[in-house]
This record gives C-alpha cells, sequence and structure tokens, in this order.
C-alpha cells in the first residue's frame, strides 16, 4: 500500500521576515515582535508529527530547487530578478507584504520547488497523496508582484508544471486559506484546464478580490469559482460550501490531479482571520478532497501549506489533515477545543445564503441537483 507522502526542509524556516507585528512592520507606535508568517508555526506542526511519533509512518520526500524556467512559467522575469536583487542585499518588500530577507531568494525557490517535487511524487506513483510543508507561501503572489508574505506561487508553480510535464488536461486548485488566493486566481483566470476553486473570508484580503461574480474570462470563464463565506463561519458552513458547490462542480470537471493551497487560518484561534474551524473541521476537509480524489484521479492529491497563524493551534489542525490524507489516527487530541468546550455545529441561514449565491451564480456553467442544496 502507498504511502501518504511528507516533504519538508529545515532552511524553510530559516526564510526570515525581520521584525514586525502580525502583518505590519515595526516601527511608530508598533513594537518590534514577530510577523504572524513565522517559521515557528509550521516548525511546531513538524515537531508534533515527530513527538507523536507520525513522522515515520509516512514517506519523507526530499525537495528540489524550481528553476528559474519553471518558476518564469508564472513570474515574468523582472519580477525574479527584484526578488533575487532583495535577497541578495540585505532584503526589503518584493510587493505588498512580501517580505524578502539575505537567502530568501533560494528558500523560495526550494518552496516553489518543494511544491514540484511533490507533484512529481504524486504522479510517478511514489506516494499516493502529499503534504508539502513549504515555505515561504505563495497564493497571494502574483506574476509581477509579491504578496501576503508571497514570494513565488507555489501552485500555481506546480500545476503549470504538471500540465505540462504530464499533458494534463484538467487539474483542480483547491484554496482553503481563509484569504483569497488572488495569484493562483491570476493565473488560471483564462484558463478552462485548470478548475480554481477559492473558499475564503468575504472581504479580508486581498479586500477587492475574491467575488462570487468572478467566474473567469475568455476560455476559462466558468472555470473559476470564489466562495466567499461570512466571518465567523464554522466546520458545518465549510462542509456546507464543500458539499453543495466543491462536489458537484469537480464531479463535473473530472481533474486528473488535485493540489490544494492548504492554510490553516479559517481556525478557531487565528489572529489574521474570523472564522471558527476546528482541528476536526481540517480533518473533514482533507478527508473530503481525498475522497473526490479517489474518485476521479486515482487518489492523486498534493496539499501545499500556506497560512495559519496560531503557533499554539495549527499544528493540531495540520497534524489532523495528515490523519486524514494518510488514514493513520494518532494518539493526539485536540486539547484546545477539550479545554474551551465543543464548537458549535451549527449551519446559521446567512451562512447558507452566502453558499446559495455562489450556486445562483455558478449554475449558468454547472449543474446542481435541487435536492442537495438546502434552499
Amino acid at each position: 500500500m502507498k504511502k501518504t507522502g511528507f516533504l519538508y526542509d529545515e532552511s524553510y524556516f530559516w526564510h526570515d521576515n525581520g521584525s514586525g507585528a502580525l502583518h505590519l512592520a515595526a516601527g511608530g507606535w508598533v513594537q518590534s515582535h514577530t510577523y504572524g508568517e513565522d517559521p515557528e508555526t509550521k516548525r511546531r506542526f513538524k515537531n508534533l508529527l515527530d513527538i507523536s511519533g507520525f513522522t515515520p509512518k509516512l514517506k519523507s520526500i526530499t525537495p528540489r530547487r524550481a528553476t528559474r524556467e519553471e518558476v518564469e512559467q508564472f513570474h515574468i522575469p523582472s519580477y525574479v530578478d527584484k526578488v533575487k536583487k532583495l535577497s541578495d542585499a540585505d532584503g526589503g518588500d518584493a510587493g505588498q507584504i512580501a517580505i524578502v530577507g539575505r537567502g530568501s531568494y533560494e528558500i523560495a525557490l526550494l518552496s516553489a520547488g518543494g511544491a514540484i517535487t511533490a507533484v512529481d511524487a504524486v504522479m510517478d506513483g511514489e506516494v499516493e497523496n502529499i503534504y508539502a510543508l513549504t515555505r515561504p507561501p505563495g497564493h497571494h503572489a502574483e506574476a509581477e508582484e509579491g504578496m501576503g508574505f508571497c514570494i513565488f506561487n507555489n501552485v500555481a508553480i506546480a500545476a503549470k508544471h504538471a500540465k505540462r510535464k504530464y499533458n494534463l488536461d484538467r487539474i483542480l486548485v483547491l484554496d482553503w486559506d481563509v484569504h483569497h488566493g488572488n495569484g493562483t486566481e491570476q493565473a488560471f483566470y483564462e484558463d478552462d484546464s485548470t478548475l480554481f476553486i477559492s473558499i475564503h473570508q468575504d472581504r479580508l484580503f486581498p479586500r477587492e478580490r475574491g467575488f462570487v461574480e468572478h467566474c473567469g474570462e475568455g476560455k476559462g470563464k466558468g472555470y473559476n469559482v470564489n466562495i466567499p463565506l461570512p466571518a465567523g463561519t464554522g466546520n458545518a458552513g465549510y462542509m456546507h460550501a464543500f458539499e453543495n458547490i466543491v462536489e458537484p462542480i469537480v464531479d463535473q470537471f473530472k481533474p486528473e490531479l488535485i493540489i490544494v493551497s492548504a492554510g490553516q487560518d479559517p481556525s478557531f484561534f487565528d489572529p489574521l482571520a474570523r472564522m471558527m474551524v476546528t482541528a476536526n473541521g481540517f480533518y473533514r476537509f482533507a478527508e473530503f478532497m481525498k475522497k473526490l480524489a479517489e474518485r476521479h484521479c486515482d487518489g492523486r492529491l498534493v496539499l501545499c501549506h500556506e497560512g495559519g497563524y496560531s503557533a499554539a493551534y495549527v499544528p493540531f489542525c495540520s497534524l489532523a489533515i495528515v490523519e486524514a490524507m494518510s488514514g493513520i489516527q494518532t494518539e493526539v487530541e485536540d486539547p484546545f477545543m477539550e479545554s474551551f468546550g465543543p464548537p458549535v455545529e451549527t449551519l446559521f441561514p446567512h451562512e447558507e445564503s452566502a453558499v446559495q449565491a455562489v450556486i445562483d451564480q455558478q449554475s449558468q456553467f454547472w449543474e446542481f441537483s435541487a435536492d442537495r442544496v438546502v434552499r
């Protein structure tokens, strides 16, 4: 039986954002601290895998650096040059909060290359599915600039690599990071061979992106699906979107490969969002996507780490995801829900309405069964 793969590299934790607080640089009234996109969030996830005895049960995959040619399948050369110049000097901002530290260029190439390596491991049959703990993240990075802590768009680069190397006709990229995947959307907005679905908090970041009516252009019209959910949405609201929007569209699209931008910032305790998903909710997300991959593409499923800013809670959410992918249950329980109390598993009317608005918009492109949707 093929194992679930796990990919990471210690250098991912060495990408240095410098000092800041949440999403702002230090200075003025902002006292020096660490940015929300801090290596400890990811390192603590790896530590939890290790201490729980989970790591040896996974297939370890070593990433390689992406080449410039691979990165420039999406990013323009002048932007890549800018990142390298900043990295070789004293660092700086490569866009809107896209912080480059000294040496970050090489690490960002390894992060993009990690996503590529993960795709190759699945497509070549080395593993059935894989979790890539890549950093820096990528889904906000656009062709000409970085954004939101993202330097190179790992998932977009990996999807373009998969299409070119394996001659795939249909790739699904699903993004459950709480912030809209604007860079990935840009990469495939006019592409009918890549279905992009973004489930995110409505009007969070970037504030003017990710609206329901943004459905793609040209050949890509209908292949861009935005699912903006209201603040406070928890497990029930997310699963309602998965079951009533994602599943029927994916069943019609029939992908040959599924790539997920896995940001654990819709979590109950995230400081940069206002959603209420628990570790068990993320388990259900991953289990759902695994079943879709088994149904349509022989289980070929790649998850790439994106956001998630609660250093205490992200490790438990991420471990639950890998449990669902692998089918292996550890002894780890969610200690925060045990002490905080059970989450409310209720689908609220305003969440239901948000899902229905997407169905109404997308029904011109896709078929939805009336008996699946609670109206």
